[in-house]
């Protein structure tokens, strides 16, 4: 089949890779432009786009899709079906209607739940026990299409959003050929989506703050659903003022009892509204994330220390 592949993230690349290892013609990679990235901030290629030049395929990294210069363009491809996985840019009528089969995506999430930019997060820290991967026929509406297949997986007590999210790529992944090939026989609808839709919208700083006055269990679901990126933070009091400090993996724990956010022991738990949590993974300000032994060697937080 000759495919158009949009995708942006970490998370699109094994699609990509399965639809080149399944024979399809992959005649336009789709991704959004280079960013700034690290100290120096280089402009640096999405994962899709390293791949994809990797491959020798052609790159397409238009500001907006919206302009009518991309829309001829895409147009001009005369592709059977554009496969769309977390590429970050709202798709025209024009576009949808524009290959000859249709656009399809692949969602993180059992839709109509959590439908946006950030369902396996959102699942996380919902305290969810179950997401799954689908392949859906793209409409206007946001994730509002039908289903053409899905695979139902597990959330695990210790999954972060970065191990959820790289099991749900591989897995993701390996629906496409079975997709592709009920598309290419014909007559492939999909089943409309049933419930009542939850929103996975866009994690901002201010809400990645950890709230010590919350349950246990969803400060822990907190923690590991926004980790690595943007990963939950607290203060903590520094020789020179508060020092922000990233929670990257945690544990409920069964012992200990204090004043929410107080540190109760060497092994950082740490009191909540009700309930304890540990902190396993942690990051400061300006430093490489360490366990919590290496970074209480050089950042003390005495016991009775009140986190904020």
């Amino acid at each position: 089949m000759r495919l158009a592949f949009m995708g942006t993230p970490d998370f699109a690349v094994p699609s990509l890779a399965e639809l080149i290892a399944s024979g399809h013609e992959i005649v336009a990679v789709y991704s959004q432009p280079p960013k700034p990235r690290g100290r120096g901030q280089k402009l640096t290629p999405s994962p899709v786009q390293a791949f994809a030049e990797t491959m020798g395929l052609p790159v397409f990294i238009p500001a907006s899709m919206k302009s009518p210069e991309a829309i001829e363009t895409f147009k001009s491809l005369e592709v059977d079906a554009a496969c769309v996985v977390a590429y970050g840019q709202i798709l025209k009528r024009e576009v949808l209607d524009a290959p000859r089969l249709g656009c399809f995506n692949l969602h993180g999430s059992l839709l109509p739940r959590w439908r946006g930019a950030a369902p396996i997060q959102r699942a996380i820290m919902a305290g969810d026990r179950r997401t799954g991967v689908q392949i859906m026929r793209m409409s206007e509406g946001l994730d509002e299409g039908p289903i053409l297949l899905s695979e139902v997986m597990d959330i695990r007590p210790d999954d972060t959003a970065a191990t959820l999210s790289e099991r749900m790529s591989h897995t993701g992944a390996s629906l496409w050929p079975r997709a592709l090939a009920a598309i290419a026989r014909g007559g492939v609808e999909g089943t409309e989506q049933v419930g009542e839709p939850t929103y996975a919208k866009k994690i901002t700083p201010a809400e990645a703050r950890i709230d010590w006055t919350r349950p246990a269990a969803e400060i822990d679901a907190h923690i590991r659903g926004l980790s690595p990126f943007p990963g939950a933070w607290f203060e903590a009091p520094g020789p020179e003022g508060p020092v922000r400090i990233k929670a990257l993996m945690s544990r409920l724990s069964l012992r200990g009892a204090g004043a929410a956010g107080e540190v109760l022991d060497g092994d950082l738990r740490i009191a909540c509204g009700d309930g304890v949590v540990r902190l396993l993974r942690v990051q400061r300000a300006g430093k490489a994330a360490q366990t919590p032994d290496e970074m209480l060697r050089g950042f003390p937080l005495p016991v009775g220390t009140v986190l904020a």
